[in-house]
Protein backbone atom coordinates (compact mmCIF):
# COMPACT_ATOMS: atom_id res chain seq x y z
CA UNK A 1 0.00 0.00 0.00
CA UNK A 2 1.38 3.43 -0.88
CA UNK A 3 1.22 6.27 1.58
CA UNK A 4 -1.20 8.12 -0.70
CA UNK A 5 -3.90 5.52 -0.04
CA UNK A 6 -3.82 5.76 3.73
CA UNK A 7 -6.51 7.50 5.78
CA UNK A 8 -3.69 9.46 7.40
CA UNK A 9 -0.52 9.44 5.29
CA UNK A 10 2.49 7.95 7.00
CA UNK A 11 4.46 11.14 6.56
CA UNK A 12 4.66 11.40 10.33
CA UNK A 13 8.44 11.84 10.61
CA UNK A 14 7.93 15.46 11.67
CA UNK A 15 5.97 14.21 14.70
CA UNK A 16 9.15 12.66 16.10
CA UNK A 17 11.70 15.22 17.34
CA UNK A 18 14.32 12.52 17.83
CA UNK A 19 14.50 11.70 14.15
CA UNK A 20 15.86 14.69 12.22
CA UNK A 21 17.74 13.35 9.19
CA UNK A 22 18.71 10.18 11.06
CA UNK A 23 17.92 6.82 9.43
CA UNK A 24 16.64 5.07 12.56
CA UNK A 25 16.09 1.36 11.89
CA UNK A 26 16.04 0.00 15.44
CA UNK A 27 12.37 0.30 16.34
CA UNK A 28 12.19 -3.36 17.41
CA UNK A 29 14.54 -2.42 20.25
CA UNK A 30 12.67 0.75 21.18
CA UNK A 31 10.51 3.17 19.23
CA UNK A 32 11.12 6.88 18.93
CA UNK A 33 8.52 9.04 20.72
CA UNK A 34 6.04 11.33 18.99
CA UNK A 35 5.64 14.86 20.27
CA UNK A 36 2.17 13.95 21.58
CA UNK A 37 3.71 11.46 24.00
CA UNK A 38 6.48 13.85 25.03
CA UNK A 39 3.84 16.53 25.70
CA UNK A 40 1.80 14.08 27.78
CA UNK A 41 4.87 13.26 29.88
CA UNK A 42 5.60 16.96 30.42
CA UNK A 43 2.01 17.70 31.48
CA UNK A 44 1.86 14.69 33.78
CA UNK A 45 5.13 15.63 35.51
CA UNK A 46 4.23 19.32 35.46
CA UNK A 47 0.86 21.01 35.99
CA UNK A 48 -1.11 17.76 36.36
CA UNK A 49 1.23 15.88 38.70
CA UNK A 50 -0.08 14.25 41.86
CA UNK A 51 -0.24 10.79 43.37
CA UNK A 52 -3.07 8.40 42.55
CA UNK A 53 -5.53 6.32 44.56
CA UNK A 54 -4.69 8.01 47.86
CA UNK A 55 -5.11 11.77 47.84
CA UNK A 56 -8.42 13.41 48.81
CA UNK A 57 -7.49 16.68 47.10
CA UNK A 58 -8.76 17.57 43.64
CA UNK A 59 -5.57 17.16 41.63
CA UNK A 60 -4.96 13.67 43.04
CA UNK A 61 -8.55 12.72 42.25
CA UNK A 62 -8.13 14.01 38.70
CA UNK A 63 -4.88 12.13 38.23
CA UNK A 64 -6.53 8.97 39.55
CA UNK A 65 -9.31 9.39 37.01
CA UNK A 66 -6.75 9.82 34.23
CA UNK A 67 -4.76 6.82 35.44
CA UNK A 68 -7.79 4.53 35.45
CA UNK A 69 -8.96 5.98 32.13
CA UNK A 70 -5.65 4.78 30.70
CA UNK A 71 -6.36 1.29 32.02
CA UNK A 72 -9.71 1.33 30.22
CA UNK A 73 -7.99 2.62 27.08
CA UNK A 74 -5.51 -0.26 27.12
CA UNK A 75 -8.34 -2.75 27.59
CA UNK A 76 -10.17 -1.32 24.60
CA UNK A 77 -6.97 -1.27 22.53
CA UNK A 78 -6.38 -5.02 22.86
CA UNK A 79 -10.00 -6.17 23.05
CA UNK A 80 -10.09 -7.11 26.74
CA UNK A 81 -13.47 -7.70 28.38
CA UNK A 82 -12.72 -5.42 31.33
CA UNK A 83 -10.14 -2.95 32.57
CA UNK A 84 -9.83 -5.22 35.62
CA UNK A 85 -7.95 -7.65 33.39
CA UNK A 86 -5.21 -5.06 32.77
CA UNK A 87 -2.21 -5.17 35.12
CA UNK A 88 0.35 -2.38 34.81
CA UNK A 89 3.93 -3.62 35.12
CA UNK A 90 7.39 -2.30 34.16
CA UNK A 91 7.41 -4.11 30.83
CA UNK A 92 6.78 -7.44 29.14
CA UNK A 93 9.69 -8.94 31.05
CA UNK A 94 8.00 -8.27 34.38
CA UNK A 95 4.66 -9.44 32.99
CA UNK A 96 6.04 -12.84 31.99
CA UNK A 97 7.93 -13.17 35.28
CA UNK A 98 4.69 -12.43 37.12
CA UNK A 99 2.84 -15.25 35.37
CA UNK A 100 5.75 -17.68 35.71
CA UNK A 101 5.99 -17.05 39.44
CA UNK A 102 2.32 -16.68 40.33
CA UNK A 103 0.46 -19.14 38.13
CA UNK A 104 -0.63 -21.86 40.57
CA UNK A 105 -0.40 -24.88 38.24
CA UNK A 106 3.30 -24.96 37.53
CA UNK A 107 4.36 -27.86 35.35
CA UNK A 108 5.72 -28.04 31.85
CA UNK A 109 5.83 -24.99 29.60
CA UNK A 110 6.30 -25.19 25.85
CA UNK A 111 8.29 -22.31 24.39
CA UNK A 112 9.81 -22.02 20.92
CA UNK A 113 13.29 -21.84 19.49
CA UNK A 114 12.90 -18.17 18.56
CA UNK A 115 11.90 -16.79 21.95
CA UNK A 116 13.43 -13.71 23.55
CA UNK A 117 15.32 -14.49 26.74
CA UNK A 118 12.47 -12.81 28.62
CA UNK A 119 10.24 -15.71 27.57
CA UNK A 120 12.76 -18.37 28.55
CA UNK A 121 14.58 -17.36 31.72
CA UNK A 122 11.49 -16.47 33.86
CA UNK A 123 10.11 -20.00 33.45
CA UNK A 124 13.46 -21.50 34.41
CA UNK A 125 13.77 -19.27 37.47
CA UNK A 126 10.25 -20.16 38.63
CA UNK A 127 10.95 -23.90 38.40
CA UNK A 128 9.00 -24.85 35.29
CA UNK A 129 10.12 -27.71 33.04
CA UNK A 130 10.88 -26.00 29.73
CA UNK A 131 10.27 -27.82 26.44
CA UNK A 132 11.26 -26.30 23.10
CA UNK A 133 9.20 -26.27 19.92
CA UNK A 134 11.24 -26.15 16.68
CA UNK A 135 10.80 -23.77 13.76
CA UNK A 136 9.87 -24.28 10.14
CA UNK A 137 12.50 -23.78 7.46
CA UNK A 138 11.58 -20.11 7.03
CA UNK A 139 11.64 -19.32 10.75
CA UNK A 140 8.02 -19.66 11.86
CA UNK A 141 7.06 -21.55 15.03
CA UNK A 142 6.21 -25.08 13.83
CA UNK A 143 2.71 -25.67 15.18
CA UNK A 144 2.56 -29.15 13.65
CA UNK A 145 5.53 -30.01 15.85
CA UNK A 146 3.88 -28.27 18.81
CA UNK A 147 0.78 -30.38 18.37
CA UNK A 148 2.87 -33.54 18.46
CA UNK A 149 4.81 -32.37 21.54
CA UNK A 150 1.96 -31.15 23.72
CA UNK A 151 0.67 -33.44 26.49
CA UNK A 152 -1.64 -33.00 29.49
CA UNK A 153 1.52 -32.43 31.54
CA UNK A 154 1.87 -29.05 29.85
CA UNK A 155 0.09 -26.35 31.80
CA UNK A 156 1.40 -23.41 29.76
CA UNK A 157 2.41 -22.58 26.20
CA UNK A 158 4.41 -19.34 25.87
CA UNK A 159 5.10 -18.08 22.36
CA UNK A 160 6.15 -14.80 20.76
CA UNK A 161 3.30 -13.36 18.70
CA UNK A 162 5.94 -11.78 16.42
CA UNK A 163 9.63 -12.74 16.56
CA UNK A 164 11.93 -9.90 17.57
CA UNK A 165 14.67 -11.30 15.28
CA UNK A 166 12.89 -12.81 12.29
CA UNK A 167 9.65 -10.85 12.25
CA UNK A 168 7.75 -14.12 11.75
CA UNK A 169 4.10 -14.00 12.81
CA UNK A 170 2.58 -16.78 14.88
CA UNK A 171 -0.76 -18.34 13.96
CA UNK A 172 -1.97 -17.42 17.43
CA UNK A 173 -5.48 -18.82 17.03
CA UNK A 174 -4.16 -22.25 16.16
CA UNK A 175 -1.62 -22.05 19.01
CA UNK A 176 -4.50 -21.32 21.42
CA UNK A 177 -6.51 -24.25 20.07
CA UNK A 178 -3.57 -26.63 20.48
CA UNK A 179 -2.81 -25.42 24.01
CA UNK A 180 -6.41 -25.67 25.15
CA UNK A 181 -6.79 -29.15 23.66
CA UNK A 182 -4.42 -30.51 26.34
CA UNK A 183 -5.69 -28.22 29.12
CA UNK A 184 -2.81 -25.73 28.90
CA UNK A 185 -3.02 -21.95 28.83
CA UNK A 186 -1.46 -19.75 26.16
CA UNK A 187 0.69 -16.72 26.98
CA UNK A 188 1.67 -14.50 24.06
CA UNK A 189 4.67 -12.17 24.12
CA UNK A 190 3.19 -9.29 22.15
CA UNK A 191 6.07 -6.81 22.31
CA UNK A 192 6.67 -6.80 18.55
CA UNK A 193 3.05 -7.43 17.59
CA UNK A 194 1.19 -4.64 19.39
CA UNK A 195 3.00 -1.80 17.53
CA UNK A 196 2.54 -3.52 14.16
CA UNK A 197 -0.68 -5.54 14.05
CA UNK A 198 -4.26 -5.14 15.28
CA UNK A 199 -4.51 -7.27 18.44
CA UNK A 200 -7.78 -8.60 19.86
CA UNK A 201 -7.13 -10.99 22.74
CA UNK A 202 -10.71 -12.29 22.67
CA UNK A 203 -10.43 -13.17 19.00
CA UNK A 204 -6.98 -14.73 19.49
CA UNK A 205 -8.42 -16.82 22.36
CA UNK A 206 -5.18 -16.57 24.34
CA UNK A 207 -5.10 -16.53 28.15
CA UNK A 208 -2.32 -14.04 28.88
CA UNK A 209 -0.86 -11.27 26.73
CA UNK A 210 2.24 -9.20 27.58
CA UNK A 211 3.70 -6.10 25.95
CA UNK A 212 5.92 -3.09 26.66
CA UNK A 213 5.01 0.56 26.21
CA UNK A 214 8.33 1.76 24.82
CA UNK A 215 8.03 -0.36 21.67
CA UNK A 216 4.54 1.11 21.15
CA UNK A 217 5.92 4.67 20.81
CA UNK A 218 5.34 5.18 24.54
CA UNK A 219 7.72 5.62 27.48
CA UNK A 220 10.11 3.12 29.01
CA UNK A 221 9.33 1.56 32.36
CA UNK A 222 5.68 0.74 31.68
CA UNK A 223 4.13 -2.41 30.30
CA UNK A 224 0.96 -4.43 30.40
CA UNK A 225 -0.06 -7.90 31.42
CA UNK A 226 -3.53 -8.89 30.28
CA UNK A 227 -4.96 -12.04 31.79
CA UNK A 228 -8.37 -13.62 31.84
CA UNK A 229 -10.22 -12.44 34.95
CA UNK A 230 -10.68 -15.92 36.43
CA UNK A 231 -7.00 -16.71 36.02
CA UNK A 232 -5.85 -13.46 37.63
CA UNK A 233 -8.28 -14.01 40.50
CA UNK A 234 -6.70 -17.40 41.19
CA UNK A 235 -3.14 -16.07 41.22
CA UNK A 236 -1.44 -14.81 44.40
CA UNK A 237 0.59 -11.59 44.45
CA UNK A 238 4.34 -11.84 43.95
CA UNK A 239 5.23 -8.50 45.59
CA UNK A 240 3.93 -7.02 48.80
CA UNK A 241 3.54 -3.41 49.86
CA UNK A 242 1.17 -0.51 49.58
CA UNK A 243 -1.93 -0.51 47.38
CA UNK A 244 -2.12 -4.28 46.85
CA UNK A 245 -3.77 -4.99 50.20
CA UNK A 246 -7.27 -5.35 51.57
CA UNK A 247 -6.35 -5.41 55.26
CA UNK A 248 -3.00 -5.74 57.02
CA UNK A 249 -2.43 -7.00 60.56
CA UNK A 250 0.67 -8.51 62.11
CA UNK A 251 -1.13 -11.83 62.20
CA UNK A 252 -2.51 -11.88 58.66
CA UNK A 253 -2.83 -9.85 55.48
CA UNK A 254 -5.57 -10.11 52.90
CA UNK A 255 -5.13 -8.83 49.38
CA UNK A 256 -6.98 -6.59 46.99
CA UNK A 257 -8.67 -8.15 43.99
CA UNK A 258 -6.93 -8.11 40.61
CA UNK A 259 -5.45 -6.04 39.14
CA UNK A 260 -4.60 -4.15 42.34
CA UNK A 261 -3.04 -7.16 44.06
CA UNK A 262 -0.30 -7.21 41.41
CA UNK A 263 0.50 -3.48 41.57
CA UNK A 264 2.37 -3.04 44.85
CA UNK A 265 3.74 0.41 45.67
CA UNK A 266 3.39 3.77 44.00
CA UNK A 267 2.83 3.04 40.30
CA UNK A 268 4.50 4.56 37.27
CA UNK A 269 1.85 7.25 37.06
CA UNK A 270 3.41 9.25 34.25
CA UNK A 271 4.23 6.10 32.30
CA UNK A 272 0.60 5.00 32.38
CA UNK A 273 -0.70 8.44 31.37
CA UNK A 274 1.72 8.73 28.46
CA UNK A 275 1.03 5.14 27.35
CA UNK A 276 -2.54 6.33 26.86
CA UNK A 277 -1.23 9.12 24.64
CA UNK A 278 0.88 6.64 22.64
CA UNK A 279 -2.13 4.40 22.01
CA UNK A 280 -4.18 7.39 20.90
CA UNK A 281 -1.40 8.39 18.51
CA UNK A 282 -1.02 4.91 17.01
CA UNK A 283 -4.75 4.49 16.58
CA UNK A 284 -5.04 7.90 14.92
CA UNK A 285 -2.99 6.33 12.13
CA UNK A 286 -4.44 2.83 12.38
CA UNK A 287 -2.77 -0.53 12.92
CA UNK A 288 -3.91 -1.82 9.53
CA UNK A 289 -2.23 1.15 7.85
CA UNK A 290 0.92 0.74 9.94
CA UNK A 291 1.11 -2.96 9.10
CA UNK A 292 0.66 -2.29 5.38
CA UNK A 293 3.32 0.43 5.49
CA UNK A 294 5.86 -1.74 7.31
CA UNK A 295 5.09 -4.77 5.14
CA UNK A 296 5.87 -2.70 2.04
CA UNK A 297 9.16 -1.51 3.56
CA UNK A 298 10.14 -5.07 4.53
CA UNK A 299 9.48 -6.27 0.98
CA UNK A 300 11.50 -3.40 -0.46
CA UNK A 301 14.33 -3.99 1.98
CA UNK A 302 14.50 -7.74 1.40
CA UNK A 303 14.46 -7.26 -2.37
CA UNK A 304 17.27 -4.71 -2.18
CA UNK A 305 19.43 -6.78 0.16
CA UNK A 306 18.83 -9.94 -1.85
CA UNK A 307 20.44 -8.25 -4.84
CA UNK A 308 23.72 -7.88 -2.92
CA UNK A 309 25.73 -11.07 -3.38
CA UNK A 310 27.33 -11.25 0.06
CA UNK A 311 24.18 -10.60 2.11
CA UNK A 312 22.42 -13.51 3.84
CA UNK A 313 18.77 -12.96 4.81
CA UNK A 314 16.92 -14.69 7.64
CA UNK A 315 13.25 -15.20 8.34
CA UNK A 316 10.12 -15.35 6.19
CA UNK A 317 9.33 -13.10 3.25
CA UNK A 318 6.19 -11.78 4.98
CA UNK A 319 7.99 -10.71 8.16
CA UNK A 320 6.28 -8.02 10.22
CA UNK A 321 8.47 -4.92 10.26
CA UNK A 322 11.80 -6.69 10.85
CA UNK A 323 14.63 -7.81 8.55
CA UNK A 324 17.62 -9.70 9.95
CA UNK A 325 20.69 -10.28 7.81
CA UNK A 326 24.42 -10.79 7.74
CA UNK A 327 27.16 -9.63 5.40
CA UNK A 328 29.41 -12.61 4.70
CA UNK A 329 32.85 -12.22 6.21
CA UNK A 330 31.92 -9.17 8.29
CA UNK A 331 30.88 -9.27 11.95
CA UNK A 332 27.47 -7.64 12.54
CA UNK A 333 29.04 -5.23 15.02
CA UNK A 334 31.35 -3.97 12.30
CA UNK A 335 28.39 -3.64 9.96
CA UNK A 336 26.53 -1.63 12.60
CA UNK A 337 29.52 0.62 13.28
CA UNK A 338 30.04 1.48 9.63
CA UNK A 339 26.33 2.05 9.09
CA UNK A 340 26.35 4.43 12.05
CA UNK A 341 29.05 6.47 10.29
CA UNK A 342 26.55 6.75 7.41
CA UNK A 343 23.77 7.95 9.72
CA UNK A 344 21.98 4.58 9.76
CA UNK A 345 21.10 2.99 13.10
CA UNK A 346 20.52 -0.77 13.22
CA UNK A 347 20.83 -3.44 15.92
CA UNK A 348 23.74 -5.88 15.84
CA UNK A 349 24.11 -8.81 18.21
CA UNK A 350 22.20 -11.82 19.44
CA UNK A 351 19.08 -9.72 20.15
CA UNK A 352 18.49 -11.49 23.49
CA UNK A 353 17.80 -14.66 21.50
CA UNK A 354 20.93 -16.77 21.88
CA UNK A 355 19.15 -20.12 21.33
CA UNK A 356 17.84 -18.78 18.02
CA UNK A 357 21.34 -17.68 17.00
CA UNK A 358 22.59 -21.20 17.72
CA UNK A 359 19.77 -22.58 15.56
CA UNK A 360 20.74 -20.21 12.73
CA UNK A 361 24.39 -21.24 13.07
CA UNK A 362 25.67 -17.72 13.79
CA UNK A 363 26.83 -15.77 16.81
CA UNK A 364 24.90 -12.65 15.85
CA UNK A 365 22.95 -10.93 13.09
CA UNK A 366 22.36 -7.39 11.93
CA UNK A 367 18.74 -6.28 12.20
CA UNK A 368 16.85 -3.46 10.53
CA UNK A 369 13.42 -2.80 12.00
CA UNK A 370 10.89 -0.29 10.76
CA UNK A 371 8.40 2.09 12.33
CA UNK A 372 5.79 4.68 11.50
CA UNK A 373 8.45 7.26 10.68
CA UNK A 374 10.43 5.20 8.16
CA UNK A 375 10.24 5.35 4.39
CA UNK A 376 11.98 4.20 1.20
CA UNK A 377 14.82 6.67 1.79
CA UNK A 378 15.77 4.73 4.92
CA UNK A 379 15.99 1.51 2.92
CA UNK A 380 18.13 3.28 0.32
CA UNK A 381 20.44 4.60 3.04
CA UNK A 382 20.79 1.10 4.49
CA UNK A 383 21.72 -0.32 1.09
CA UNK A 384 24.28 2.45 0.49
CA UNK A 385 25.80 1.74 3.87
CA UNK A 386 26.06 -1.99 3.19
CA UNK A 387 27.74 -1.28 -0.14
CA UNK A 388 30.33 0.76 1.78
CA UNK A 389 30.78 -2.17 4.18
CA UNK A 390 31.50 -4.45 1.23
CA UNK A 391 34.04 -2.03 -0.23
CA UNK A 392 35.84 -1.58 3.09
CA UNK A 393 36.03 -5.33 3.73
CA UNK A 394 36.76 -6.29 0.14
Amino acid sequence: MTTATLARPLDSRADFPGMGDWHYLDTAATAQKPQAVIDAIARAYGPDYATVHRGVYARSANMTLAYEAARRRVAQFIGADSENEIVFVRGATEAINLVAQSYPEKGRVLVSQLEHHSNIVPWQLAGWQVDVCPLTADGVIDLDAAEAMLTPAHTMVAFAHVSNVLGSVLDAKRAAKLAHAVGAKLLLDGCQAVPRLPVDVADLDCDFYAFSGHKLYGPTGIGVLWGRADLLDAMPPVQGGGSMIDRVTFAKTTYAPAPGRFEAGTPNIVGVISLHAAIDYVESIGLDAIHAHETALVAQCRDALRSINSVVLYGPEDAAGIVSFNVEGVHPHDVGTILDEEGVAIRAGHHCAQPLMEHLGVDATARASFGIYNGPDDVAALVRGIERVRKLFG
